[in-house]
């Protein structure tokens, strides 16, 4: 078992890292594959749709950047989600020097539906364009975003279109937590593979951006299809694929930026009530997954101290130091890509604890059924083995 754990699992891990280097370099060549595509002729109209709650110290800038879209046929629609700061009166005040702008009171929903599928049901119902572009108030976009959003969904004949926009990280745990979920779609989702399945096991969505064709959003339910997920953004793009749409993920770093929390603790709220949803309640698979990132990204490390300390006599330091070398890379390439803290890539060890944390508080909260956000209590979730 010695021998095992300090050497041939070593030589074990290497393989996977390299398998999956591959897959992240890959899908990177396709993300950005995807935005090569020059405007169509007939550009479609867009009904850029945002929901809203307590978000006064975003909102402003996100619906600035929007209203500033380079494009000939467009209107933002926003709905205030029953916010309890100024969000509201700061949107009406920008809703009375632009006409594109709508400003949405949401109406009370279905009892322990989550707020937001809600609010994006209402969005949907009041949009009038032929496009729909989802996304977050805490968003700024680059003036060419829609542009080269709505190219790239003409382009390459998809239904929806999605990217992840690049994190804007203050405290601690923004910068362990938020680059997490964007790093582990671009290194274990094969993405070539994932657009050619029936199976929705490997499709991802981002909701700061999505863009669906309006009859396809229609189609699949739409919102209201998914009324009782936590995570509306994958739920819907599985729908997607089940049905048999096209959908495809697009180079957005340098489109658009988030900033999806203001506090570590916001960030460690956020993730608990995210990371047992992205797995559908599944046990066994959640916690094999950060169990295997521990071995994958720990394990090395810890018989690189044991070497030092004498303690690993069959550990082959030449050998070690490609493990160590391939799990560098393996976070540095995709932090690149998504224009993340080059440094932060070399903190892994830092990034796999802290989300090996939260992955059992929101296991913890979920079975307890105490899962609350943005001040409202989530509907508990059935859990599976499976």
């Amino acid at each position: 078992m010695l021998r095992y754990l300090s050497s041939d699992l070593i030589v074990h891990l290497i393989i996977f890292q390299a398998v999956i280097l591959l897959i992240s370099i890959w899908n990177i060549i396709l993300v950005r594959r995807a935005r090569r595509h020059s405007q169509p002729f007939n550009q479609q109209s867009v009904s850029i749709l945002v929901p809203a709650r307590n978000e006064e110290l975003n909102i402003a800038a996100c619906i600035q950047s929007l209203l500033s879209q380079r494009y000939p046929d467009f209107e933002v629609i926003v709905l205030d989600d029953s916010s309890t700061d100024s969000t509201f009166q700061i949107l009406q005040e920008i809703s009375q020097a632009n006409h594109n702008l709508t400003v949405l009171k949401g109406e009370r929903g279905p009892d322990k539906h989550p707020g937001k599928n809600w609010a994006c049901n209402q969005l949907a119902d009041s949009a009038r364009g032929e496009l729909l572009l989802f996304t977050d108030a805490d968003t700024t976009h680059h003036p060419e975003m829609l542009e080269n959003i709505t190219a790239a969904l003409e382009g390459e004949n998809a239904d929806l279109v999605t990217g992840y926009p690049r994190q804007v990280l203050g405290s601690w745990g923004e910068k362990l937590l938020v680059p997490f979920f964007s790093w582990a779609v671009l290194v274990f989702f094969p993405l070539g593979l994932a657009y050619k399945m029936r199976s929705a096991i490997f499709t991802t969505a981002v909701g700061q951006l999505m863009l669906f064709r309006k009859q396809v959003y229609q189609s699949i339910g739409g919102h209201a299809g998914v009324s009782r997920s936590i995570v509306d953004d994958l739920a819907l793009a599985r729908k997607v694929q089940e049905n048999g749409f096209r959908w495809r993920v697009v180079q957005a770093a340098d489109l658009i930026s988030c900033h999806m929390y203001q506090t570590s603790r916001q960030a460690l709220e956020g993730f608990s009530k995210n990371l047992f949803a992205a797995f559908g309640f599944r046990l066994i698979p959640f916690s094999f997954a950060f169990l295997w990132l521990a071995v994958l990204f720990l394990e090395p490390l810890l018989i690189l101290v044991l070497l030092v300390a004498g303690r690993a006599p069959l550990a082959d330091p030449g050998v070690l130091a490609i493990c160590l070398g391939l799990s560098v890379l393996v976070w540095l390439i995709p932090f690149i890509h998504l224009a993340l803290p080059v440094w932060l890539a070399f903190c892994y060890p830092a990034v796999v604890i802290a989300n090996g944390i939260s992955a059992a508080r929101s296991l913890w909260l979920t079975l307890k059924g105490e899962l609350v956000w943005k001040d409202r209590v989530i509907e508990p979730s059935s859990w599976k083995w499976l």
